[in-house]
């Protein structure tokens, strides 16, 4: 009889591909939630931090720096939310290569009208889950990614 073929190479591999496995199910919840509004997770993502510096601005790199996950293009990607005047960019007066960024009321309501169904949506992927296992899922989490977080990264 064979020996059991081994599924992962070690118990990091086995962990990250969990990881990923584990995104890939949950974010197919939050893309149809997405789409239904037109909006990527990246474009939501920005609206919520832009929303966060209300009446302030950002600077398009502190906004890129701040995502969740990397965006390739975040010009292209506020240039089609302002397409749609969810968000306003103005050049700086004292260095016109600076683009400074403000959500703009639509912005505001649109991230008001998704905030009852992400958190459904939040429910679905993570209500199974209790308090202590979401805490302790956290941390882990938290732990696995600090080595590899910037020193003034918001997420450490």
């Amino acid at each position: 009889m064979a020996a059991p073929q081994r599924r992962f190479d070690s118990p990091e591999q086995e962990a990250f591909l969990g990881l990923w496995r584990t995104f890939d199910r949950l974010r197919a919840l939050e893309d149809e939630l997405f789409a239904r509004y037109e909006l990527t997770p990246q474009q939501y993502n920005a609206l919520r931090l832009l929303r966060a510096t209300q009446p302030g601005t950002l600077r398009t790199l502190d906004l890129a720096a701040r995502l969740v996950s990397r965006a390739p293009d975040v010009t292209r990607m506020l240039d089609k939310l302002a397409e749609r005047k969810l968000v306003d960019r103005q050049r700086s007066e004292a260095n016109r290569r600076e683009v400074h960024v403000s959500i703009t009321p639509a912005g505001v309501a649109l991230l008001d009208e998704l905030h009852a169904p992400l958190r459904e949506c939040h429910a679905r992927q993570l209500g199974h889950l209790s308090r202590e296992q979401l805490r302790d899922l956290t941390a882990l989490l938290r732990a696995a990614r600090l080595p590899h977080e910037d020193a003034d990264s918001s997420w450490r």
